[in-house]
């Protein structure tokens, strides 16, 4: 089996090991006529497009950049960031893999048998997040009238701003995508016309409490999908350093564990292999890794300069509440 594990280990670049496993997973491909490795080697080809060929990131950031100053004006107030990343190719394998892995697995749980490569191949064209943004704003509570709920009032800005963002970015090259999600709750902060767009997990949180909306938009200038979430920084801490990162962390592994165990070794070969691929990338001693521009003491402290673990930064944008006395409420 090819997997990007075996890539980590001779001093390479991002961009080589990408270019080498991808061309590894096409050959293997044209002698198995394994259409889930072609699929995933052209996936990969896409990705390393965006890390070599990244002069529209500029235009696309500049672009996100210009609702930042939008924000810097009417919510001056708020302290608020905006971050940019493009998502870490150890990240974006256990992802790829993931969506296989869980839609073998629920398929099989529903008919019995497993689904057919095309299906797989279409599953995983769900993957549009390679960039994303992230917006968490907060209230400084020197602006707060006596009495008034700071969480209530910051829920209730994002949901004014989330209703702004899809008109705002579309006159801008972008166009929102419909979530296809089934979640059976909607804010009603949130407008009609944009709800369509938006996967909200504020309103139907995630399991450990992840509360977050996000919104998938087409760049039509870069040709690229991009998603944008929008958080508190309340919510952003549960999901960063919170229970919601552990826990969701700690989930997904005995998740992945019970899969494992009600799909039989060798039955599917498409799940044995993500499976696989999974595993081996969770059981990572990223010490002994080898990357150009990446080192690490552990699996905790580590200096990634290349985007492997951590994924690469395209911005952020701050903005520190102007002042100190105004209050809201």
């Amino acid at each position: 089996m090819i997997q990007l594990t075996d890539y980590l280990y001779s001093g390479d670049t991002v961009l080589h090991i990408i270019r080498s496993y991808s061309r590894d997973l096409m050959e293997n491909a044209s002698k198995t006529h394994n259409l889930l490795d072609r699929s995933h080697a052209n996936f990969l080809l896409q990705m390393e497009e965006l890390l070599e060929h990244n002069n529209f990131l500029t235009s696309q950031s500049q672009r996100i950049r210009e609702f930042y100053q939008y924000m810097a004006e009417h919510y001056g107030n708020y302290s608020f960031t905006f971050r940019g990343r493009i998502k870490s190719l150890i990240r974006t394998e256990e992802k790829f893999n993931g969506y296989i892995v869980s839609h073998i697995y629920n398929y099989h749980s529903e008919h019995g048998t497993y689904p057919p490569v095309s299906e797989l191949r279409d599953e995983i064209n769900r993957f549009k997040d390679l960039i994303a943004y992230r917006i968490v704003l907060s209230l400084p509570a020197c602006h707060l009238k006596p009495g008034t709920d700071r969480a209530a009032l910051e829920e209730k800005t994002l949901y004014e701003i989330a209703n702004l963002l899809p008109d705002f970015l579309e006159e801008r090259g972008f166009t929102a995508q419909l979530s296809h999600t089934d979640q059976p709750v909607s804010s009603p902060l949130l407008n009609e016309n944009v709800r369509p767009y938006y996967k909200d997990y504020i309103a139907n949180p995630k399991e450990g409490g992840y509360r977050s909306l996000h919104l998938t938009l087409f760049d039509n200038l870069a040709r690229s999908y991009t998603e944008i979430q929008l958080r508190t920084k309340d919510m952003d801490d549960l999901a960063e350093i919170g229970q919601a990162n552990h826990g969701l962390y700690e989930k997904r592994q005995e998740q992945e564990r019970s899969r494992r165990r009600e799909i039989p070794v060798d039955e599917c070969p498409c799940f044995d292999e993500a499976y696989e691929r999974i595993l081996n990338l969770q059981n990572l001693d990223l010490s002994k890794i080898n990357v150009n521009m990446f080192a690490a003491i552990d699996n905790y402290r580590i200096n990634d300069g290349c985007g492997l673990y951590h994924g690469r930064l395209i911005l952020p944008y701050e903005h520190l509440s102007r002042f100190q006395n105004d209050e809201i409420g």
